[in-house]
């Protein structure tokens, strides 16, 4: 094979594997299907024995809130949860079932009705010690990306951080540091690991705060 050949070889090969990979293939076809939410709703009766009948989960963290996540995110989650792109033993074991989410379309319904849950209600909050240090870190380090407001973008398949959890929060930084998150590992992995204890009490409870009224129930 000459020089030039190989070379354009070379270069064709990244895109290739990344069109090949299953992941990714299935992300792409269920993006291209028209959900429906009514459908949704009847297999959401299965996810909500864990993310509470209003996609809320447990202001613990040990399950996040998904309600009024973006669309697009909440697919790539599920997808990547079934090809084993991204670990927890309780969603991979719903992902990967064909008796809960037999079909792409599934997928593809399911999301669309969580993201138009309302994605208020009770929340896992910090003691509000470091919530000034942490809005600092939001604005310097993830406000370029998520949005002013921690708002993401559902286009760009950013997902929304506002009102999420801070233990849930706390626990994808940190299983991002050690690589128990690659893809996040890879994409946030240098902002993340400078983080002390503090910054990251901070950050996280600065997040699960945003556009709440103390008048609505949280827990600390």
């Amino acid at each position: 094979m000459s020089r030039h050949l190989l070379a354009g070889f070379t270069l064709v090969l990244p895109l290739w594997s990344w069109a090949a990979n299953p992941a990714q293939q299935d992300f792409t076809r269920i993006m291209a299907l028209k959900p429906n939410a009514d459908s949704g709703a009847v297999f959401f009766e299965q996810c909500a024995s864990c993310h509470g009948a209003d996609g809320g989960g447990h202001t613990s963290g040990s399950i996040p809130r998904i309600a009024g996540q973006h669309y697009k995110v909440l697919v790539r989650q599920i997808v990547d949860f079934r090809h084993g792109a991204r670990w927890d033993v309780r969603m991979e074991g719903v992902a990967t079932s064909h008796y809960v989410i037999p079909e792409l379309q599934d997928i593809a319904d399911v999301a669309l009705y969580v993201s138009q849950l309302d994605p208020d209600g009770a929340r896992g909050m910090g003691d509000g010690e470091y919530v000034q240090r942490g809005a600092g870190l939001y604005g310097s380090l993830c406000a370029s990306c998520h949005g002013q407001n921690a708002e993401g973008d559902d286009k760009k398949g950013i997902p929304r951080l506002a009102g999420q959890h801070s233990g849930y929060l706390a626990r994808q930084i940190y299983d991002a540091v050690d690589k128990r998150r690659p893809a996040l590992a890879r994409t946030h992995g240098k902002h993340f690991a400078p983080l002390d204890y503090q910054d990251v009490l901070g950050l996280t409870d600065f997040l699960a705060r945003i556009g709440w009224s103390e008048s609505a129930p949280a827990t600390r």
